[in-house]
């Protein structure tokens, strides 16, 4: 574990951005039964943790992606990271919508999109990967060479890595699903038990799932 990875794996627990909840699992959207809930959406509430993130951001996004032209945000969630680390790297910005609007032009990606953009796509958030990468599709649609994509946080579950390998796209994230667990014992957040139960869902997320039927 990185001491980036620490340093935002304990913000998020600090701001209850994250919560975890092995024994009362939630349930996702998909029916997924998950000990943890995510909502990065509070980071943007709290000045010095959406600064870290950005600045996090700022830095991977130029190591990992040096020949970056523009940045791109995923609507709703990825739009304010994109737009702290355009500004941070004095480049254009553009956000992209789920779907094209159903009025007006029609547009699903809102700004301007340079000619030939090398673009870096941010989202706060990496489950199974499939709402940036219908994301990625319409930026490259619309002419952008993406190079890759960044995030906050991500459940490291295998679909991601799947999807990702799929697409021939690579990622990164600022912090992970170990990272944060890891921190949150060596807080006394969540006792040994608990950590070794919040493994086993990684690992098998349906399976983990199956006793709470």
């Amino acid at each position: 574990m990185t001491k980036l990875e620490n340093q935002i794996a304990s913000d998020l627990l600090r701001i209850k951005a994250v919560t975890l909840r092995p024994e009362e699992p939630f349930t996702w959207a998909s029916g997924l039964k998950s000990p943890i809930y995510t909502d990065n959406r509070l980071t943007i509430g709290y000045p010095d943790v959406r600064s870290k993130i950005a600045s996090g951001l700022a830095q991977e996004i130029v190591a990992h992606y040096p020949d970056v032209t523009a940045i791109g945000g995923v609507a709703t969630a990825g739009i304010p990271h994109a737009a702290l680390v355009a500004n941070l790297l004095n480049l254009p910005l553009v956000y992209i919508r789920s779907k094209p609007k159903d009025h007006g032009q029609g547009r699903q990606i809102e700004g301007h999109l340079p000619e030939n953009a090398k673009l870096v796509v941010i989202d706060d958030l990496l489950s199974t990967g499939g709402s940036v990468l219908s994301a990625v599709a319409a930026a490259q649609k619309d002419g952008a060479n993406v190079l890759g994509v960044a995030a906050i946080f991500s459940y490291q579950l295998a679909a991601v890595t799947a999807n990702f390998a799929k697409a021939g796209l690579p990622f990164f994230t600022l912090t992970n699903y170990t990272a944060l667990i890891q921190t949150a014992e060596a807080q006394g957040a969540i006792t040994t038990q608990q950590l070794a139960s919040l493994h086993q869902w990684r690992e098998d997320p349906a399976k983990w799932g199956d006793r709470f039927q």
